[in-house]
């Protein structure tokens, strides 16, 4: 077991990184399911005080439930099994799984096997290495489920309930119920229960967050002033409208929380209606392609007022692409401020688009081989929004008929599975172990059957770097956000350690949420944050188990003998003696009453005898294992 000191090991630790500090405040709450546009971490603290206190919380938030000390079957150095071989696999050469479609027609079949046959020619002219990148959605009348597969392995998966309401994202006309000077926040009434919670923050415009660099254009300035805190109570006074955009949902006591920097996501643009500020995402590396981009930014005829983003997919991207999306983005904020106009107070007037238009807008990219889709309506309407914005790419989309479902044979269920189970098994032979709790997430790597050889450090790193891509792939399958420690195998070698350490960056390079991560400690744990869009996968399909009540584990039979026991003397302690026959009867689980009558007979006739009491024992297989029932015979009162 290692003894972690509260200061740590340096008697003079130096100040704390600020961005470590800025990611850590940022994945306390859910964030918005869009690309992260506007800077809302250089308030964040001030923000989550007034809120915590507007719900009538702590100010700090709700305290953390201290946890006992947990037994540790096996601790502090975990030695490699050097004497257990790794089992060796020959992987084969991905092949696509085959789809059988219907025919549509003369017309399309002679223009599909025109296709094949142009590509033929292409692979035999130019022979290039393609990676098979499939989009699979199953799509049923309850939920939808989407599946990002790579060479046949899974690598993203998202879940949406059709019965659950899109609210973060979505915009609404809200009505300013009232102004709270000292929280420095508004409650608006967007037609919910709890109205929702604007900090003054949140109205006065922000700048950009960091992952997105301003380009300037050649706009007309506006003499629009610039809002300040002190302006807003003249500007929305109680009872007035006010359009605002959620950016996280209700969380207990707490309402929805909202912005007026309203943002509407497109294919390769972000459209930003009240903002004339422009950028794009530096998630673009390739500094001749930004240029490139920023030219075609500029050129863009965009309304006086309003800004856009290009976002990452729009890398190597022409110029008619950002064109039509922008102005697809320009038609549905016509719509809505239609909406605004004649709707009522407290109604939505946009609401976020569901999985299946969001997996359109945000998967299908050039690198993506074919979308499979196993509903007839869905495929439809897929094949119809993707010819708004690429007719060459609606071809991609096919639909799925088979009998056997399309997660079966796509062997989705079966990763899936193994992917969400503690314990996921890496091919060389180690695991690792994934704990959700309360206050953070702990993964922990293992060795297991991994066989050594002579060159311990150099298999421990094997199983590191493994286990590194394995870790960045599970945190996006699980959607696992918050705080997150990850405890690898021990390394001496600083190298190993900064290998490690940048693998886990490499990996976590591809994941849309925005994360943050430390080297290795002198603990020899990584520290990283990981801000979530959306509630985890796990919370989504699981919910707390009835019966241990979300611990996984229940008392023990002979815990429950010496609780039973413990109250049985105190009952027959606290009645008068001079009382002739007294008799208990005791109702207990069948395990439980198993061990009572085995093990534990003797106690219990011992007990009657220096009582003199009478003792009688059932079995309730519907009583829970942790619950026992003391009845007085002679009158029925229960006693428990």
């Amino acid at each position: 077991m290692r003894f972690r000191p509260s200061q740590g090991l340096n008697p003079n630790p130096h100040k704390h990184d600020r961005e470590a500090l800025e990611a850590r405040a940022e994945v306390v709450g859910d964030a918005s399911a869009q690309d992260k546009v506007y800077d809302r971490g250089r308030h964040a603290n001030e923000i989550e005080r007034a809120e915590n206190l507007a719900a009538g919380l702590p100010a700090e938030g709700t305290p953390a439930v201290e946890q006992t000390k947990a037994e540790v079957e096996q601790g502090g150095f975990r030695e490699p099994n050097l004497e257990t071989p790794a089992e060796v696999h020959e992987e084969k050469p991905y092949e696509p799984v085959t789809i059988q479609q219907k025919p549509q027609g003369i017309v399309e079949t002679i223009k599909a096997a025109a296709s094949n046959v142009i590509k033929k020619v292409q692979r035999l002219i130019r022979p290039i290495k393609k990676s098979h990148k499939e989009v699979i959605i199953n799509a049923e009348s309850l939920e939808t489920r989407v599946a990002v597969l790579e060479e046949g392995k899974l690598e993203e998966f998202t879940i949406e309930r059709t019965t659950e309401e899109r609210l973060v994202g979505s915009i609404f006309k809200g009505k300013v119920r009232n102004l709270e000077d000292g929280l420095k926040a508004a409650f608006v009434d967007i037609g919910f229960e709890k109205n929702a919670f604007l900090h003054y923050w949140d109205i006065v415009p922000s700048n950009f967050d960091s992952g997105v660099e301003v380009v300037e254009r050649e706009t007309k300035k506006r003499d629009k002033p610039r809002i300040t805190q002190k302006d807003i109570p003249r500007l929305y006074p109680p009872g007035s409208d006010i359009i605002v955009q959620v950016t996280k949902g209700p969380i207990g006591t707490k309402g929805p929380r909202v912005t007026t920097n309203l943002v509407l996501p497109g294919r390769y643009l972000v459209l930003l209606p009240n903002s004339d500020q422009s950028g794009i995402s530096r998630k673009i590396e390739n500094q001749q392609e930004r240029q490139r981009l920023k030219k075609i930014l500029r050129t863009l005829n965009i309304p006086d007022g309003m800004g856009v983003i290009i976002r990452t997919v729009g890398e190597g991207q022409q110029l008619r692409y950002f064109v039509r999306d922008l102005a697809l983005l320009i038609e549905e904020w016509n719509l809505i401020q239609d909406r605004i106009k004649n709707q009522p107070s407290a109604t939505c007037v946009f609401q976020e688009p569901d999985l299946i238009e969001r997996t359109v807008r945000d998967f299908l990219t050039e690198d993506v081989e074919r979308i499979v889709v196993d509903n007839p309506k869905a495929y439809d309407r897929m094949r119809e929004m993707i010819s708004k914005i690429s007719r060459r790419s609606a071809s991609k989309v096919k639909l799925y008929g088979d009998s056997q479902a399309v997660f079966d044979r796509f062997n989705i269920s079966k990763q899936l599975e193994n992917a969400f189970s503690r314990q996921v098994h890496l091919k060389s032979g180690g695991y690792i172990v994934v704990d959700e709790t309360e206050a953070l997430v702990a993964i922990d790597v293992n060795t297991g059957r991994h066989k050594g050889g002579k060159d311990q450090e150099t298999a421990i790193l094997k199983v590191n770097i493994e286990a590194a891509d394995e870790i960045s792939r599970q945190l996006r399958l699980r959607n696992m956000g918050g705080l997150i420690v990850l405890d690898f195998i021990d390394m001496k070698s600083r190298r190993d350690q900064q290998s490690v350490y940048q693998r886990m960056k490499d990996g976590l390079r591809r994941d849309k949420a925005k994360t943050h991560i430390l080297p290795i400690s002198q603990l020899g744990l990584m520290e990283m944050t990981r801000q979530r869009h959306s509630e985890s996968v796990h919370a989504a399909v699981y919910e707390e188990c009835p019966y241990c009540k979300g611990r996984g584990k229940v008392k023990s039979a002979l815990t429950m003998s010496v609780e039973i026991q413990r109250k049985l003397s105190e009952i027959l302690k606290r009645r008068s003696r001079d009382e002739s026959d007294f008799q208990l009867r005791i109702v207990v689980h069948p395990s439980v009453l198993e061990r009572l009558r085995n093990e534990d007979e003797k106690h219990l006739i011992e007990m009657e005898k220096r009582y003199f009491g009478k003792l009688s024992f059932r079995a309730e297989p519907s009583l829970h294992a942790e619950l026992f029932k003391i009845v007085n015979v002679a009158n029925g009162e229960e006693l428990t």
